[in-house]
């Protein structure tokens, strides 16, 4: 019984002693490459971007951060990506079994929302550093839509994606400081990285602003789809953090 009151103890204590953070991240995309074949082993490969329009646009990410004590952090990341391309190919496109005439308009949408948990342990953490490492276990909601005046189709991809998870901070000043965070990992079946370099300013002890590049690339390539895409971020965010640790 001792023992068990000392659990509930130690767990009643962390709980006190967590903080809970909320990020908020917006600013413009851009498509860098984003080259697909579908299927995989059959299709016709073409380039989203260097073949079609592809517009800059607005985006957003969501994540949520819980610290136990002040070193270990789970984390909730949401970031929908969906991209739009408008017009026409010199050849005749075969994509996921339907073929597409040559020099008709064509409408392409590519999706890739993101939903990661990850936990992190911070390896080093004191006023002017923070550095740690981890483990995201990513689920990916993709599809890539190809559509004419006369006929669509859609291949839809749902799976589930380990990455190693760091983060690297230096603060040379109280108010200012260096950002490198992100997910990485690269296998024969494919690749993914998520990787950002801010600069951040503290507003107050709680809000923490920053403004940054942010590089999302990766891909896959099996029989049943080839598809590698590059993006840049234009990024800004704020951090605010309930809690005891600051």
């Amino acid at each position: 019984m001792k023992f068990i009151l000392i659990f509930i103890f130690c767990c009643f204590n962390l709980i006190l002693t967590a903080q809970l953070s909320l990020d908020a991240e917006t600013g413009v995309l851009f498509s860098g490459y984003n080259d697909v074949r579908i299927a995989g082993d059959q299709g016709t490969l073409f380039s989203l971007t260097e073949e079609l329009e592809t517009k800059p646009q607005p985006f957003v990410r969501l994540s949520a951060t819980y610290t136990i004590a002040d070193r270990h952090n789970i984390s909730l990341l949401y970031a929908p990506l969906t991209i739009n391309s408008t017009g026409s190919l010199d050849r005749e496109v075969q994509f996921n079994g339907e073929v597409f005439a040559a020099n008709i308009p064509l409408e392409s949408e590519f999706r890739f929302n993101s939903y990661r948990l990850t936990y992190r342990y911070d390896i080093v953490k004191n006023p002017k550093w923070i550095v740690g490492i981890g483990f995201t276990a990513k689920i990916r909601d993709a599809n890539i839509g190809l559509k004419s005046t006369d006929k669509s189709t859609v291949k839809n991809n749902v799976g589930f994606v380990p990455i190693i998870n760091f983060r690297v901070g230096y603060k040379p000043t109280e108010k200012f400081g260096i950002l490198l965070d992100g997910d990485a990992l690269a296998a024969p079946q494919g690749r993914a990285e998520d990787v950002l370099l801010a600069v951040t300013y503290d507003l107050s002890k709680k809000l923490e602003l920053r403004a940054g590049y942010r590089v999302l690339e990766g891909g896959a390539d099996n029989d049943e789809v080839y598809t590698f895409s590059l993006f840049h971020y234009a990024a800004l965010g704020a951090n605010y953090t309930f809690g005891k640790y600051q």
